[in-house]
């Protein structure tokens, strides 16, 4: 018997109600197959558990890996997050140009945290060129008057 759509919707409505729930060990089994078969918001909440050892042991590469195919699957949230990977060295090696990549990636999006950062990475020079009218420009966009 093949799964239908709704099972799958229902699958994933579940996983995440028991993720926003912290019942993290039954959103981990739920989510788990999900991501596997590629469900960006699936492998983008299989990511933080895995990176904060939620619901499973930690496990860096595992996060690392759901992050990224998340974040490449477009997913504005997992873009960010893996922006902030490479921006702290977490689950990865440090790279101010990749975090710097992502960040603006979700920031197109219009993701406000993201138009933030990338605003303080332009501000402070890391990543890119000090740049303090792209920066301002930013700063607008995620909704901040001035700076």
């Amino acid at each position: 018997m093949t799964e239908t759509f709704t099972d799958l919707d229902m699958a994933l409505t579940s996983g995440i109600a028991a993720f926003e729930s912290k019942q993290f060990a039954r959103a981990a089994g739920l989510l788990s197959p999900l991501a596997d078969s590629g469900h960006p918001e699936a492998m983008y909440r299989m990511a933080i558990m895995a990176q904060n050892g939620l619901g499973m042991h930690e496990n860096a590469l595992l996060a690392f890996k759901y992050m990224k195919a998340a974040a490449e699957a477009g997913l504005d949230v997992a873009q960010h997050g893996l922006g902030f990977m490479y921006m702290e060295g977490e689950c990865t090696d440090k790279d101010p140009e990749q975090a710097v990549h992502w960040f603006r990636k979700a920031a197109e999006q219009g993701l406000a945290g993201s138009q933030t950062t990338l605003a303080m990475l332009y501000e402070e020079g890391r990543g890119v060129e000090k740049d303090l009218e792209e920066a301002k420009r930013w700063y607008r966009l995620a909704g901040f008057d001035e700076r």
